[in-house]
């Protein structure tokens, strides 16, 4: 009989050797797997395809490779798009067939521009599909929804080329559908963790959500479900601890994460690009599918801090996550030299001790230092003890 503990295994399993699980589905299925390297790629495109796994670029969190991207990408670009860099570099995603990227930040865009100019000729690897999605950094505009169904149908009839069949509106349809179920359920799952005592931890999550990322989701929904309907039922043997929230952009730093839960705490809610900013907002039903798609990625889900302009929509989100599930204190996890989300510390901050919530802010690089964090969150988490004083 499958328990909670067996999916969550296997979640996981999948998170930990990502790579063995795309070249096994490719064996598997004689399918073709595309590496994205940013969550504006609107993923449905590929799931109306029947045979294609869309696979998120993550880095290694290993100073491996780091040496090689330095032809390819400047220094002081953040870790986290150097070491996504670096990954190809190294030959971990030689399995890949093709890339694609919806235009993110000028860093994760010179990672997918270097894969794109110099794997051929220093690699050797030559990609069948390559696609630049120029997604509007100014989605607050009013022309930026239709000018992305314009960018979506572009990117549909390059996919239609590779694939050399053309995706009707039931294909679409298919897609939507699949990535809206995905959404809809890691939605349930994050309302389980509003509870007193979550039964699910934000390590656990944090797998369950990059699982999704790095798996079929054709298979991954089956999954979840199962692991929707028993999750009810669990009671875990620790206390919650502090309840914090963590915002960041690519957050994967999951034993990061279990160390800050085990000095007495429990991530409960998060705003990043490998959390609710994945999921936040389905793709709402039109006659036009394109617009559809448009208005999933322009104006329902949470706009990354690159495209948060010149108003903060980001702002009003986080507080209403802080209080609806039930914050104590915030952990800013910020790659070093990342400027949206450095722009941002200061507004997130205030707005969070507007509610009596506390924030820290850490800076993240390849690697964790977890001597010198440790330390510093466990500071934190006294201040938390004392909260009152501290407004």
């Amino acid at each position: 009989m499958v328990n909670v503990e067996d999916i969550l295994a296997e979640f996981k399993d999948i998170v930990e050797k990502r790579h063995e699980y795309a070249k096994a589905w490719k064996e598997r299925t004689n399918g073709k797997v595309v590496g994205y390297f940013c969550t504006y790629t609107p993923e449905e495109i590929f799931y109306a395809a029947d045979n294609i796994l869309p696979v998120r670029v993550a880095p290694g969190h290993s100073l491996e490779g780091m040496s090689f991207v330095e032809p390819y990408i400047y220094s002081m670009f953040c870790p986290l798009c150097r070491d996504c860099c670096a990954q190809g570099f190294i030959g971990l995603y030689d399995y890949l067939d093709g890339i694609c990227i919806g235009q993110s930040c000028i860093h994760m865009r010179q990672a997918y521009n270097a894969w794109r100019l110099f794997m051929k000729e220093d690699r050797g690897k030559d990609y069948e599909f390559m696609h630049y999605i120029y997604v509007p950094h100014g989605v607050q505009n009013p022309p930026a929804v239709p000018y992305m169904a314009a960018e979506i149908a572009e990117f549909k009839k390059a996919v239609e080329k590779w694939i050399g069949k053309t995706l009707s509106d039931a294909d679409i349809d298919k897609g939507i559908k699949l990535m809206n179920k995905t959404r809809q359920l890691l939605n349930q799952l994050y309302e389980y963790r509003k509870r007193d005592n979550p039964p699910i931890t934000g390590t656990e999550a944090l797998y369950t959500v990059l699982a999704a990322m790095y798996s079929d989701k054709r298979e991954y929904v089956d999954k979840l479900e199962q692991l929707l309907k028993l999750l009810p039922d669990r009671k875990l043997d620790r206390q919650t601890g502090f309840r914090l929230m963590t915002l960041s952009s690519l957050n994967d730093h999951v034993d990061f994460i279990h160390k800050v839960e085990d000095l007495g705490s429990t991530v409960v809610v998060d705003d990043q690009c490998t959390g609710m900013r994945y999921f936040w907002g389905d793709v709402p039903e039109k006659p036009d599918r394109m617009m559809a798609l448009a208005e999933r990625y322009i104006l329902k889900r949470i706009p990354c801090p690159a495209k948060d302009w010149p108003e903060r929509w980001r702002l009003e989100h986080i507080k209403r996550l802080a209080k609806e599930w039930n914050v104590q204190g915030a952990l800013y996890l910020q790659y070093k030299y990342c400027d949206p989300h450095e722009l941002d510390v200061v507004a997130v901050r205030n707005a969070l001790r507007d509610m009596g919530i506390s924030m820290y802010f850490l800076e993240l690089d390849v690697t964790v230092p977890w001597g010198q964090f440790r330390t510093r969150v466990e500071a934190f988490f006294e201040a938390l003890g004392g909260i009152e004083e501290l407004f």
